[in-house]
């Protein structure tokens, strides 16, 4: 199965984790990068604000063809409580048809505010969640 990993990473934890998996999986790879980069000033600020409201940012164009692969795997860190804003830009260029899995990087608490929601986002683009991870990076 053809396979994508898409990740958005604010502090090379997720990358780290993306890139381990895609060399695992024998999947391609695209980092999720917003127009406008996040400091730790905006994540906390402006980031946390958006993730609790399923907000997207703007990122860049995926230099890959999304329509082309039959998996995609969604990762990024949770900001309070939520996917960072990045993801949802990510989910709502789904193709609908794909099977998507869910990874979340979370620093110290989860994603027990957003699981469901995020998992319905994935869902109302007509794809199908095959799966649902929340990872605890090692320091």
């Amino acid at each position: 199965m053809k396979t994508l990993i898409a990740y958005y990473s604010f502090s090379g934890k997720t990358a780290k984790l993306a890139k381990e998996r895609a060399e695992k999986e024998g999947a391609d790879l695209w980092e999720i990068v917003p127009l406008k980069r996040y400091s730790l000033f905006t994540a906390y600020l402006r980031g946390a604000r958006q993730a609790m409201k399923q907000a997207a940012t703007a990122i860049e164009k995926p230099k890959a063809d999304l329509d082309s692969y039959e998996k995609i795997i969604l990762a990024a860190p949770v900001w309070a409580g939520f996917p960072a804003p990045p993801f949802n830009a990510a989910a709502e260029l789904l193709p609908a048809g794909k099977k998507v899995e869910i990874i979340f990087c979370s620093a110290s608490g989860g994603p027990t505010k957003g699981a469901q929601a995020t998992k319905e986002l994935i869902e109302k683009r007509g794809c199908e969640v095959l799966g649902y991870e929340d990872l605890k990076p090692k320091k």
